[in-house]
């Protein structure tokens, strides 16, 4: 789990690109670049479930101090769909901090 003092934006997104190459695990996104403006659904084709696997995946990274089902609960639908890599990162390094 990382520490508030080792909080670095790349490294979130490093930790996101590993966390969605584990739950795609296609050949298809392995050189595929996650970048900040990657968007799960229009760029990756992320399912609801997708979304709840990678969830999974980042809690055993963060733990219980990023509150991922409170967070998707708190947005639009139409906000879930545009989700990017780079709003998920902000979220997890706002938590952190």
């Amino acid at each position: 789990m990382t520490s508030p003092a080792t909080v670095d934006e790349e490294a979130v997104l490093a930790e996101i690109g590993g966390a969605l190459r584990a739950v795609l695990d296609d050949l298809e996104f392995e050189d595929v670049p996650i970048t900040r403006e990657t968007r799960f659904v229009e760029d990756l084709d992320l399912e609801s479930i997708d979304l709840v696997s990678l969830t999974s995946e980042l809690r055993a990274r963060y733990g219980d101090q990023v509150d991922f089902p409170a967070w998707f609960a708190s947005l639009e639908l139409s906000e879930i769909i545009g989700l990017t890599v780079g709003q998920l990162a902000d979220y997890i390094v706002g938590r952190l901090r």
